[in-house]
């Protein structure tokens, strides 16, 4: 039974290290080199569990590791010594901790060729961190004190598909085509909680997700979306937008499916795609709605029968407006596939 039990515990180890095709040496080797600050464990053998331990300095890390964990700790330093042998990173989680762009060294992240996730959220950077790993996909950097992005930070990072800067101090001159220079495959860029006080120039043709709440702007360019004809959801919720300050047509794109303009200032209804599925008008000064004036098609030529022709408005949210219900009759004739409104 004793042998049988052994055997078992052995399969056990071993089973985790064949599905992440480690060795089993270097399953040894990683085990033995475990910081003793730190966590490892057999389940996952190419991890390193760092996280919630007070630490003021990042601890020597194995070289067969894959993935980080640092967050809600003490450091200061990105220590390129501390991080030397582990060129095989593919995620470090540092958030949470009190990193500043001075405390970057320059060789720390330079060195990690697989590293694709790199959460710094909640420190306390001033500037987005450089030289980045070149096959870096994911970059938080939220919540810090980043007031500036250098110009070419971003060329070469061919494979970063997110960007998120929301809670910083960036002003419109630091979001510019210059900085922006090199996300040629951004699909999501949050810029939330910022001081912008216009939309941001420069975006690549590749953005999908474009988040701007929080802010302070108060027009949009007529052809903005014009070069960004993949956009598929835009959040201004929380600036100071009013009817004057967007063109009428601005968002009638057919990319867009999800238009989110809450707690803004706006008193007329914008015009939208028919290929609208989500609106969010709520907490503005929209005093009345009616069909002829919102619906994106006739309601004289508008037929069931061909599905292209009506909207594909599902869910439309309007209270904290000075509208009166009932919600018109020719607005329910118009979205008829809503299955959702708010008032």
């Amino acid at each position: 039974m004793a042998l049988l039990l052994s055997i078992f515990c052995i399969l056990c180890l071993v089973g985790p290290i064949l599905s992440q095709d480690m060795p089993y040496e270097e399953f040894v080797a990683q085990i033995q080199a475990c910081p003793k600050q730190c966590r490892c464990s057999p389940s996952f053998p190419r991890a390193v569990y760092c996280d919630n331990k007070s630490l003021k300095s990042i601890p020597k890390i194995p070289p067969y590791t894959w993935y980080l964990y640092l967050q809600n700790n003490l450091i200061e330093v990105l220590s390129a010594d501390a991080l030397r042998d582990a060129k095989q990173l593919r995620w470090l989680n540092l958030n949470q901790n009190r990193i500043t762009s001075e405390g970057v060294e320059e060789e720390a992240l330079k060195g990690m060729p697989y590293l694709a996730h790199l959460y710094m959220d909640d420190n306390l950077l001033s500037s987005v961190p450089s030289p980045l790993p070149t096959n870096l996909e994911h970059l938080r950097l939220s919540r810090n004190r980043i007031s500036k992005i250098p110009a070419g930070i971003f060329n070469g990072l061919d494979q970063l598909n997110l960007l998120d800067l929301q809670g910083n101090k960036l002003m419109d001159d630091a979001v510019t085509e210059v900085s922006l220079k090199g996300l040629n495959n951004l699909v999501q860029i949050n810029l939330a909680k910022n001081q912008l006080s216009s939309m941001p120039v420069g975006l690549p043709d590749t953005t999908t997700q474009l988040f701007l709440d929080g802010n302070n702007i108060d027009k949009i360019p007529a052809d903005y979306f014009k070069s960004l004809p993949k956009v598929a959801f835009v959040r201004l919720n929380h600036n100071k937008l009013d009817s004057s300050g967007v063109p009428r047509d601005v968002f009638n794109v057919s990319s867009i499916l999800d238009l989110q303009l809450s707690h803004n200032q706006l008193t007329e209804l914008p015009l939208i795609h028919s290929g609208l599925e989500h609106l969010y008008l709520d907490h503005n000064k929209i005093k009345s709605v009616s069909g002829p004036n919102v619906c994106p098609v006739s309601l004289e030529t508008m037929d069931d029968t061909e599905a292209e022709n009506v909207p594909r408005l599902r869910y439309l949210r309007l209270d904290g407006n000075e509208i009166k219900p009932p919600i018109p009759r020719d607005v329910i004739l118009c979205f008829r596939q809503l299955t959702s409104i708010v008032i």
